[in-house]
């Protein structure tokens, strides 16, 4: 373990200097939001606390640690969480920072209901909301700015430049249309701003690992602005694949022509070269007898790349104080290229693995755009946030793979025990060919009502137009079907006091599923039903805020692996899920902050057929998951530091996306330490250490012959400097 044992050193000698003195730093102006911008409420009162000097500013650094009132893809209006009859969390840029988050799927570990997927070998994030996981075909959905930036190959989400990760929960599609009814993640974006601020991020940590992120915005002129974020990773890991780089660079112009218009444009580019990795296997359903480090893959495989190109521009104008025009474009380009070797079956001596091997050839292209009007009216004592909109999406997918199975004449196998690398496969054969092309339409309405002092209603209706056309250039085959759906949504909220919202709401969902089955035939489109009740709470000084939600959800026609063969999918007739999820986030007094969350998800099939069985859990779902983060900022030398800890429990679950209950992940809890101090204004130095006590778990399966290891314990030392 690479110097690790310095940093240990390094954390307990934190340990003995904290002096346990809250010590809260002066709050700010919220740089992401640049003159002539809408404000959210909070971040307004921050700036004016910043501007007067007074002791206020001390109160409301402490309110918004670790949380925020308002998320701007839960309804895209200006809207108090507290106001919205679903369960929200935001995990803003200090929580993450605190946590060491570098990727989106260890950023959602922080939030409730959310479970580890396989994630094709490491390529991509993979997690399932509140038991679902989305289209098998490619990583998670998730949002960037409200636009989907998950359709098509776009590796693993780095969090540079990341503002904050929120999490809606229940259904969204009475919004975005296409989407999980367990819940939709929007990344917002750091945005320019017109005073100067330039940052500089340096860590070395275990594994050889080196990275670096910048983080530079000014003025152009007094009406342009920008934003340039990027980051660069390299290093080996705890499994023996070698090493894996990657690397985002994200351009960004804000644009002020007038007092009443706003024009973003935003570049992204990212980069990643990583082995292919399916893990280790369970030998007769029990894990532990192959090393969590042992790579059964070929190195000479090399990486696979994944390359991603995006654009996004945003134009907003105000009509008059009451409405405003607000319309978006997004582009994306991205492509996965690679070699695999993969585990097959393992012959009766249990040690000698036969593999196949692939080669990955996909690329896609997203194009999407959106028209909104947005205002405020009053109509017979009620006062209306209304929201019209249209939007339109094309998306094209080209998948080539080659693929050769292992056969008597040449096994391709390797010795789990003592593997030796070199072995040859027969030369690969052609398995997927085929080209698919979505294109979709759409029309909604949300109208969200303040019926009185203690009474807010939220309505929304969709419509959708779908049209799905696949070539399957192997066969010569072509399949089409248009599809068309509603998606209503509605919602009450009550609150009989002002720290108090009690809330229930219902929603029915449409989500088409791409790809084709073995039979050559297009997937019915997912259907689901979703009910929510709960409540909200504050703290009366507003330090604290907690969501408890109670949820169900059927749904039809979700798609899984087809167990007859692995590269294609099937529907799973129907599933439900069920269960109760708490998120508690803010300061149980001044300077020791709390983020937790909680989930119980009961998620199983309730109508199978004669491949999947009724009754079957959902892979990889535990139905007990939480997570805990403190931190006391305090002081060290007389100078500014933090000290924290944080617990990770998931519970046993199914190890197998078959839905079969033979094979079961063990449960784990695992233990980080997180300290920094800043020697200066413009200096801090951060350490956080994963998986303190190096427990030995593993955070995902796909079956018993692929299942990930969670990483071994690691240590991270990190510079920032801004000047």
């Amino acid at each position: 373990m690479h110097q690790l044992p310095k940093l240990g050193q390094l954390a307990l000698a934190l340990s003995s200097l904290f002096v346990l003195t809250p010590a809260v730093a002066a709050a700010s102006a919220d740089a992401d939001y640049p003159p002539g911008t809408p404000v959210p409420a909070e971040a307004a009162e921050s700036a004016e606390s910043a501007e007067t000097g007074s002791q206020q500013v001390r109160i409301h650094a402490v309110r918004q640690a670790y949380r925020a009132l308002s998320a701007t893809a839960a309804s895209k209006t200006d809207t108090l969480l507290k106001d919205l009859p679903q369960s929200v969390r935001v995990l803003p840029a200090d929580l993450l920072a605190d946590a060491g988050v570098r990727n989106l799927s260890d950023a959602l570990e922080l939030a409730s209901g959310f479970s580890r997927q396989s994630n094709l070998g490491g390529l991509w994030d993979s997690y399932a909301v509140r038991g679902f996981t989305g289209d098998p075909n490619f990583g998670s959905d998730y949002l960037v700015n409200g636009f989907s930036s998950s359709r098509g190959y776009n590796g693993v989400r780095d969090m540079a430049g990341t503002a904050s990760v929120e999490v809606l929960k229940g259904p969204a599609s009475a919004l975005y249309g296409r989407g999980e009814p367990g819940g939709t993640v929007n990344i917002r974006t750091k945005k320019p701003r017109f005073d100067p601020a330039y940052a500089l991020d340096l860590a070395l940590g275990s594994y050889a690992m080196g990275r670096a992120d910048v983080d530079l915005t000014g003025p152009l002129s007094e009406t342009l602005a920008y934003r340039f974020n990027g980051a660069a990773q390299q290093g080996d890991n705890f499994r023996d694949t070698g090493a894996s780089r990657h690397g985002l660079a994200a351009g960004s112009l804000l644009w002020l022509p007038d007092a009443d218009t706003r024009v973003e444009y935003e570049l992204e580019q990212a980069r990643q070269r990583t082995p292919f990795d399916r893990g280790v296997l369970a030998i007769n359903g029990r894990l532990g007898s192959v090393a969590r480090e042992r790579f059964l893959g070929e190195p000479s495989d090399g990486p696979v790349r994944i390359d991603s190109l995006g654009h996004q521009l945003f134009i907003e104008h105000s009509l008059d104080d009451d409405w405003k025009l607000q319309a978006g474009l997004a582009y994306r380009d991205s492509a996965l290229y690679g070699y695999s070797t993969e585990a097959s079956s393992l012959l009766a001596d249990g040690r000698t693995l036969r593999r196949q091997r692939r080669l990955r050839d996909f690329s896609a292209t997203d194009r999407s755009g959106r028209v909104e009007l947005v205002g405020h009216f009053a109509t017979d004592g009620f006062s209306h946030a209304v929201l019209l909109g249209v939007d339109a999406y094309r998306f094209d997918d080209r998948r080539v793979q080659l693929r050769r199975n292992p056969s008597a004449a040449y096994p391709y196998a390797i010795d789990i025990y003592q593997p030796v690398y070199g072995g040859k496969a027969d030369a690969l054969a052609l398995s997927i060919d085929t080209l698919e092309q979505q294109r979709a339409q759409a029309v909604y309405l949300q109208d969200q009502l303040d019926l009185n002092q203690r009474w807010k209603a939220l309505f929304g209706l969709r419509r959708d137009a779908y049209t799905q056309t696949v070539q399957n250039c192997r066969t010569a085959s072509r399949n089409q079907q248009t599809l068309a759906a509603y998606s209503p949504r509605a919602g009450l909220v009550y609150q009989p006091a002002p720290v108090v919202s009690l809330y229930a709401s219902v929603a029915r969902g449409f989500r088409p599923n791409s790809g084709i089955s073995i039979d050559n035939q297009a997937f019915p489109a997912e259907q689901s039903k979703s009910y929510e009740t709960g409540a909200k709470l504050e703290s009366a000084d507003g330090r604290l805020s907690a969501t408890l939600a109670l949820y169900h959800i059927a749904k039809r026609n979700v798609l899984t692996t087809n167990p007859l063969n692995t590269d294609y999918a099937l529907p799973a007739g129907e599933m439900a899920s069920q269960g109760v999820e708490l998120d508690v986030a803010g300061e149980l007094r001044r300077g020791l902050r709390l983020s937790a969350s909680y989930a119980y998800t009961d998620a199983q099939v309730t109508r199978g057929d004669q491949l999947i069985t009724t009754g079957s859990r959902f892979p990889n779902v535990a139905r007990h998951s939480a997570n805990l983060l403190l931190s006391q900022a305090g002081s060290v030398l007389g100078r500014p530091a933090t000290l924290g800890a944080g617990l990770n429990y998931v519970g046993a679950r199914p190890g197998d996306v078959a839905f079969s209950s033979a094979f079961m992940l063990p449960a784990y809890a695992t233990v980080k330490l997180l300290a920094d101090w800043s020697p200066s204004k413009a200096l801090k130095f951060t350490l956080n250490i994963d998986n303190l006590l190096d427990r030995q778990y593993y955070a995902s399966s796909y079956s018993q012959l692929w299942v990930a290891p969670g990483p071994a314990r690691s240590a991270s030392l990190k510079l920032h400097y801004q000047f």
